[in-house]
């Protein structure tokens, strides 16, 4: 049986999940759950590893996708912020019937770059994975100065980071461990092919870690989703513009 992990729900209309980042905790959604609470059901996990789910572990995006798919609602839209969308498309590819609809927010099919593939350098994965091992808490904060960069709000920006990944207990170090490789080694743009049901990905336009120029390529290799650009946001568009964000949502999901 799995281990129970925590969740946060409030609201009332259909199901919506949140899916956090890299390094963060479901604190992350505190800006904007108010409003989504009044037109969903919304239901915010800590991933295994993070925050009030700290205790707990999980082995890979296949079986974080199954711990959640386990104790998620039997059907509802799936939102996944950069680390979380590729969780969120993972259980889309498990469990069409489950995921009714998938939103991935700043994310990546893979989030590596590699030849014409645009993402994040190798090495910078690679540095980010050899400084964890030295100082998590600086590596954490330097990864959410790249996620804020770019945006005109990128001070308040990393501001609001910081105080959702402070408010609960500190991410597990193998966990973190975990999370960069599965950045640096998951690749589903095999899959994406499979992913039958409605899709909408979201991109900041001055994003440094998903370019927005993803979103073009994901046009070809997904042509049955959807895509929309933040002209102003970085990698955080829920946390820089949250009334666009939540407009964008709601168009989408009726």
């Amino acid at each position: 049986m799995t281990t129970e992990l925590h969740w946060q729900t409030q609201g009332q209309g259909s199901d919506l999940l949140l899916i956090h980042g890299w390094g963060m905790n479901g604190a992350v959604w505190q800006q904007v759950l108010p409003t989504l609470a009044q037109h969903y059901r919304v239901h915010v996990v800590d991933l295994p590893g993070y925050g009030h789910s700290q205790p707990h572990c999980a082995a890979g995006v296949d079986e974080i996708a199954g711990m959640l798919l386990e104790q998620a609602p039997a059907q509802a839209t799936w939102l996944g912020w950069s680390l979380g969308g590729l969780i969120a498309t993972t259980a889309a590819l498990q469990a069409p019937d489950r995921v009714q609809q998938l939103v991935t927010v700043a994310s990546s099919p893979c989030f590596a770059a590699e030849k014409a593939w645009r993402g994040i350098k190798p090495e910078v994965l690679a540095d980010f994975r050899r400084q964890l091992d030295v100082d998590f808490r600086t590596t954490i904060e330097r990864f959410m100065a790249l996620q804020a960069m770019g945006s005109p709000s990128a001070r308040q920006d990393i501001r609001h980071l910081k105080e959702a990944v402070l408010s609960r207990p500190e991410p597990e170090p193998t966990a973190l461990a975990l999370g960069l490789e599965m950045l640096a080694e998951v690749d589903l743009r095999p899959e994406l092919a499979a992913i039958s049901q409605p899709w909408l990905r979201l991109y900041g336009r001055l994003d440094g870690l998903v370019p927005a120029k993803v979103a073009r390529d994901l046009d070809k290799l997904a042509p049955q989703s959807q895509q929309h650009v933040f002209a102003a946001a970085s990698h955080a568009p829920f946390i820089s513009h949250p009334d666009e964000f939540i407009d964008t949502l709601k168009a989408f999901t009726g």
